[in-house]
């Protein structure tokens, strides 16, 4: 039989708790910490990871090391922190898709976004790019709308994945327009930009790091940009909202953010969380992340919760739209 616990007990051992876990705070970090990509290196993903853990690394006073584990549409690398100690040595740098995404795009997953990951702060943002191919008879947003209407079941756009944020705005977009366009899916951002090139999709959603070179170059046309905001890196490219498609699916970005095992102690996230914002109000890190597409955020871990489940909302209703399934 368990002892009865008075309210007394229970405030103490409260306490206890509370305060074993500022002890814990005051020592952490106590050896490298690991910051796990879910995805191949090379990438946008594996490129902010490393520049976090090299700004992160300094003022808490430990080597930060990225562990990429690639697989599973980033299920496997997100898994392998899920059920890390949660101490704070172990984090996850991931895009949206693993936290507001994936959890709608497999029926089971290997563990429960709700409860074994802690979300510490929104890295960057990460618009997407309509691109289209130079013969488009479209220069802009609505005449890209009309064009698809008059060519419906005709046409085709293509995506970087299956249930991915580019998967899913051009799904939204063909809606709009009621275009039924046919979904060509790719294994990443590179072989989708030369298809557009060679004429192979007309159109697609892509980041804007790879596409900048080929659409100053006339090779790609850019069309319109996702969010609230232009890009550095492309200043005269106008925001859908600012040509009239202002819905909440064109609002929506990507980002890439810190996550660490559920259970960590809110002291660490905390401390976390400040030392993310503390690099990104830096202007050369900044400036570093502008220049591969990306703004720097550094939301804390109550104001992106927020985020995330106001995005999630809009995925999750695009993901029953366009039947995507990953299992």
């Amino acid at each position: 039989m368990k002892p009865h616990l008075t309210r007394r007990d229970t405030l103490a051992l409260m306490a206890a708790s509370l305060g074993g876990s500022r002890a814990f705070a005051q020592t952490f970090p106590g050896k490298t910490i690991t910051v796990v990509v879910p995805y191949p290196a090379g990438g946008g993903t594996d490129a902010v990871a490393r520049l976090f853990a090299e700004q992160l690394g300094r003022p808490l006073g430990q080597t930060m090391v990225v562990d990429n584990k690639a697989g599973a549409s980033g299920v496997l690398g997100t898994d392998a922190v899920a059920k890390a100690k949660p101490d704070g040595h172990t984090l996850l740098v991931a895009l949206s898709t693993q936290f507001v995404i994936n959890p709608f795009l497999f029926k089971k997953l290997p563990y429960d976004p709700n409860k074994d990951i802690a979300l510490v702060s929104q890295l960057v943002v990460a618009p997407i790019v309509l691109l289209a191919h130079p013969g488009v008879p479209a220069n802009d947003a609505p005449s890209m709308v009309k064009y698809i209407g008059a060519n419906k079941g005709k046409l085709s756009y293509g995506s970087y994945g299956i249930g991915s944020a580019s998967h899913l705005s051009g799904a939204h977009l063909s809606q709009i327009a009621g275009g039924d366009m046919n979904h060509v899916p790719y294994k990443g951002e590179a072989p989708l930009i030369q298809d557009i090139i060679g004429g192979q999709v007309p159109m697609g959603f892509t980041g804007a790091t790879q596409a900048k070179a080929m659409v100053d170059a006339g090779r790609l046309k850019a069309i319109a940009v996702t969010g609230e905001k232009r890009l550095v890196v492309l200043p005269a490219l106008k925001t859908f909202g600012e040509q009239g498609l202002g819905d909440d699916v064109f609002r929506t970005v990507g980002w890439m953010a810190m996550a660490a095992p559920g259970g960590t102690p809110q002291p660490v996230i905390q401390r976390l969380a400040a030392e993310v914002k503390a690099a990104c109000a830096k202007p050369e890190v900044r400036e570093r992340i502008a220049a591969i597409g990306y703004e720097a955020s550094g939301r804390g871990p109550e104001e992106f919760a927020a985020i995330a489940q106001a995005d999630a909302q809009v995925w999750s209703r695009l993901v029953k739209l366009t039947g995507a399934s990953l299992d």
